[in-house]
């Protein structure tokens, strides 16, 4: 018999028949004599309805009451589903965050967890019952109602594996496992039965969608075995572990192709090369609340230097608008940019111990003729900036390049 929590999302549980759905699956863990507790989302849509109710209302933010709001979205989940499982013979009883106390800070909106009451779970596992939790959700010092932001439903479940140290949090959704790149874009893209948390955290990083950087960083900073499953029928599988690398694991030196179709980059050419350029430039892009990704620096003969950063394509204009004041107060020659560029990924802990793998990429790149406009690297990650015409052929070449659509052999 194992503790299993499961996290169930917006899609999962879109409509009364998925509900229903999830309570049958549930069940049938329940019957082979596994204790479970369920997190749920809102219905799909319901949070941004609710949004839209509150800016009806107000135009003006309320955190505190946008927070009262935003979490009766999983609160009528969690009830619904009590209520299925019920209704086939398995005993539920249903949680919001404030009545399980799951106590967080007071940062409205993106509240962090401190701490969890486990003991009206395990009363209840005890006596045979699921429990059923609303996730995003929490409660501070006050009893204020809290949201942990976008996520939130992951961190939730892992965060109670942790609490509960359950043999492992299931996370369901519309894809079956993590695969090695987006099937959408290369139909041979394979699922991968196991992956590290540091390659998952790099994934999520840059543009995976499938779980949250969040609640996999807690998952790693906890141990808590994750695993990614499909809830719809017909997509019923193993899903993908996602641990600490061990002895058994895929021998594989690129584990997955990651990309984000949402960067911009911008240059600020002829700055005097003196001691705190660096931060005259990125100061005023840092104050705007304005996140930097990917910078490279040239300095010239000429005593100056060009310096290159990218950016989120939302916040593409508003940081060109402040490069070129700055350009102006620290006497640049020019400004840049380009708002139609991707970024493309490899990952992999196989990084660590072979050679030769960004020759591979750039050779890969270069056969198909993608200039290479950026490159940052780390310990397992390689990512380059191209042009964004370029995104699909890139990582198809890439994808093929490692054959990454041939599962690699296992240890003994």
């Amino acid at each position: 018999m194992a503790l299993i929590v499961q996290k169930y999302g917006g899609t999962s549980v879109g409509s009364v028949e998925r509900i229903q759905n999830v309570a049958r699956k549930v069940k049938l863990f329940r019957d082979r004599g596994d204790d479970v507790v369920v997190v749920v989302s809102a219905m799909s849509g319901e949070t941004n309805r609710l949004l839209d109710l509150a800016r009806g209302v107000n135009p003006e933010h309320c955190a505190r009451e946008t927070d009262v709001l935003l979490a009766t979205g999983e609160q009528v989940t969690i009830a619904l589903l009590a209520m299925a499982l019920k209704a086939i013979g398995c005993d539920a009883r249903s949680y919001t965050g404030s009545q399980v106390h799951i106590l967080t800070d007071s940062a409205h909106s993106k509240a962090r967890i401190l701490e969890i009451d486990q003991n009206k779970m395990r009363d209840d596992l005890a006596q045979g019952r699921v429990v059923v939790v609303a996730g995003f959700q929490g409660a501070d010092e006050h009893g204020n109602i809290t949201t942990l932001g976008r996520g939130g439903s992951d961190t939730t479940a892992v965060a109670l594996a942790a609490a509960l140290k359950a043999d492992e949090c299931q996370i369901y959704t519309d894809v079956d496992g993590v695969y090695t790149t987006d099937p959408r874009v290369v139909a041979e893209a394979r699922r991968l039965d196991r992956i590290t948390f540091e390659e998952m955290l790099e994934m999520a990083s840059l543009g995976s969608k499938v779980l949250q950087i969040r609640s996999v960083e807690f998952a790693g900073k906890f141990n808590v075995p994750l695993r990614v499953l499909s809830s719809f029928e017909g997509k019923e599988g193993p899903g993908t572990l996602i641990t600490y690398e061990e002895d058994g694991m895929e021998e594989a030196l690129i584990s997955g192709i990651a990309f984000n179709r949402d960067e911009a980059k911008l240059t600020i050419q002829g700055v005097p090369d003196q001691p705190g350029v660096a931060y005259r430039i990125l100061g005023p892009i840092g104050e705007a609340d304005i996140e930097v990704d990917m910078i490279v620096q040239n300095v010239g003969a000429d005593g100056t230097t060009d310096f290159t950063f990218t950016v989120h394509r939302n916040d593409y204009e508003k940081a060109l608008k402040l490069l070129r004041q700055t350009a102006t107060d620290v006497g640049a020659r020019e400004v840049a940019g380009d708002n139609k560029i991707v970024k493309i990924s490899i990952v992999g802990v196989g990084m660590r111990s072979h050679a030769g793998i960004a020759s591979t990429m750039f050779q890969a790149l270069a056969k198909e003729g993608i200039n290479i406009r950026m490159i940052s690297t780390s310990e397992i990650k390689i990512s380059v900036v191209v042009d964004e015409k370029y995104l699909e052929l890139g990582v198809r070449a890439l994808h093929t390049a490692f054959e990454l659509d041939q599962a690699p052999a296992t240890n003994a």
